[in-house]
């Protein structure tokens, strides 16, 4: 079978055929008089502006507030949203995107194809500042999208124009099979341009803030509460359930367990199962844990930038010596895996590679580190000295401890752990203003290439500024080519490579992981972790 026809055939034919998802209420089921959930968001979101998004908190929010040309359902599959079905031409060059027109923004005016192109113009514009301007050219390979990214051509030269109020057209450099795909991200929102323009950096305040999605903002009050109420404009409101949703950034996973048993909150945020409780959890309300593989993975940066970390035999020794086995299964423990790869083995499209080292035993590993650090001219009165840096969570700082010991074992290294809010820990990181500094990548959406992307020079999240030509023409390569045998044997060559190099320390991959009241459904096994509200409802309790 000709893999590239297939592939296209079938985004089209699901596009057609497709229905949009909402909360499916089984018959019989006796529903709760008020359909009000309070979850959990992690911490203080640093925007609410779909462009300017980067990490889980903001994207939470953005997936509520908005809706792009596609969706996914509550088990992950791609679904329609706003676009209610497309097709491709050239081969899948040229796709064309057809709108509903019973799509509207929270003020009751019609959601248009030009709402969208200005969206992902903006996001382009260097002027934007988003950390996510290389999605569009990178992920989804847009015409221009890099050119304009850097700042070599006009954001109005992008791949991407609206052909009239309810068609949308996108021009790819070269053909992308899983393109469709991309556009669920929540970055990738239609954007209300006359509210934006009108407001600039206020046009996300409660008070002049417009969305397309199944909620609307109502209330704001920093560090404490964001309100949403239903859209009652949102073209799918009728099959929506939950009347308001409240989210609340609350960083201490054990601050939200307490509140969480208090039946203060129905659903915690993703991670929001404390270590320390777990055994307690799973005693007293087994049936209210929740977790299954995720698409991400927990990791260490290291900073090429700054010395001694453009040394291989560093970053090699460091990693090296981390026992992913004891920090995936006894600090975290609620279903996560060690890992060796950073491409997760429940990606679509991917088959693990098992890498030398990663046959060693611990012991073997940590020999090996020694001798490694050794080299690298680190020893008895020459210790190796740096600071880990991570975002205040408990979590966080148990693994920082327990890889700093491990690191300790090694040699004579000095580690000093640095720990920052989340918004002033991301301008950290992105700024490069660190040596090694905690992450996680979630995938953007289920495909290797979400993940491999990562390390690319010109990927925006690179905060490491790790740089190879080889590994760019590998993950290039393997993202246009069609065939999906090809594929993966790119695939596994780009991991066989960040094996050689070391870019960062992988550490584990993640499960979702949840607390839910029982008398909240709806919800499916979503790898790449989201629970939308609209999919939800409330039982009788």
């Amino acid at each position: 079978m000709n893999t590239s026809r297939s592939l296209l055939v079938i985004a089209c034919a699901l596009a057609l055929s497709a229905n949009a998802w909402a909360a499916k209420v089984p018959p019989g089921a006796k529903l709760h008089a008020v359909q009000e959930l309070v979850r959990g968001n992690g911490t203080e979101p640093a925007t609410l502006d779909p462009n300017k998004m980067e990490g889980r908190p903001e994207s939470n929010l953005a997936v509520e507030l908005f809706e792009g040309l596609v969706s996914l359902d509550p088990d992950g599959k791609v679904i329609p949203g706003v676009a209610e079905k497309w097709e491709s031409k050239e081969g899948g060059r040229i796709w064309v995107f057809s709108l509903r027109k019973t799509a509207k923004w929270s003020d009751g005016s019609p959601v248009t194809a030009r709402d969208f192109e200005f969206s992902f113009k903006r996001m382009v514009d260097p002027k934007t500042a988003s950390q996510y301007a290389w999605y569009l050219g990178k992920a989804a390979n847009v015409s221009n999208a890099v050119a304009v990214m850097e700042g070599k051509k006009p954001p109005a030269e992008l791949g991407i124009k609206a052909l009239n109020d309810h068609t949308l057209q996108f021009t790819l450099e070269k053909p992308v099979a899983y393109v469709v795909a991309t556009l669920a991200h929540g970055s990738l929102m239609p954007l209300p341009q006359k509210v934006v323009e009108k407001f600039g950096d206020k046009w996300t305040d409660a008070a002049n803030l417009v969305s397309n999605g199944p909620y609307r903002l109502v209330e704001r009050v920093v560090n404490e509460r964001i309100v949403m109420k239903r859209n009652s404009h949102y073209w799918n409101n009728a099959a929506t359930v939950i009347d308001k949703v409240t989210f609340l950034p609350i960083q201490h996973q054990s601050a939200e367990y307490q509140r969480y048993r208090a039946n203060e909150i129905d659903l915690s945020a993703d991670g929001g199962v404390p270590s320390e409780q777990l055994a307690q959890i799973r005693r007293d309300i087994p049936n209210e844990l929740a977790y299954w593989p995720q698409l991400g993975t927990y990791y260490y940066i290291f900073n090429f930038r700054t010395k001694p970390f453009d040394d291989i035999r560093v970053r090699k020794a460091l990693s090296l010596a981390i026992n992913r086995e004891i920090i995936a299964k006894n600090i975290v423990g609620t279903g996560e895996t060690a890992a060796y790869s950073f491409t997760p083995a429940t990606t679509d499209g991917y088959k693990p590679i098992e890498h030398a080292w990663e046959k060693l035993t611990q012991a073997q590993r940590d020999d090996e580190a020694r001798k490694l650090l050794a080299e690298a001219g680190y020893g008895p009165g020459k210790p190796l000295k740096f600071e880990l840096l991570y975002n205040t969570n408990e979590l966080h700082k148990k693994i920082a401890l327990a890889v700093a010991s491990m690191w300790k074992k090694i040699g004579p290294v000095e580690i000093e752990l640095v720990n920052q809010e989340w918004k002033t820990f991301l301008d950290t990181r992105n700024n490069g203003n660190f040596a090694v500094a905690r992450a996680a990548w979630i995938a953007d959406y289920n495909e290797p290439s979400t993940m491999l992307d990562m390390f690319h020079s010109k990927h925006g999240n690179n905060d490491g500024k790790y740089l190879s030509a080889k590994y760019d023409g590998i993950v290039d390569g393997a993202k246009t080519t069609l065939d999906d045998g090809q594929r993966l044997a790119a695939y596994q060559n780009a991991e066989r490579q960040l094996a050689e190099d070391f870019p960062v320390a992988i550490v584990y991959h993640y499960s979702v992981r949840h607390l839910i009241k029982p008398w909240v459904k709806g919800y499916g096994r979503n790898p790449e972790g989201r629970i939308k509200t609209s999919d939800l409802y409330i039982l009788a309790h």
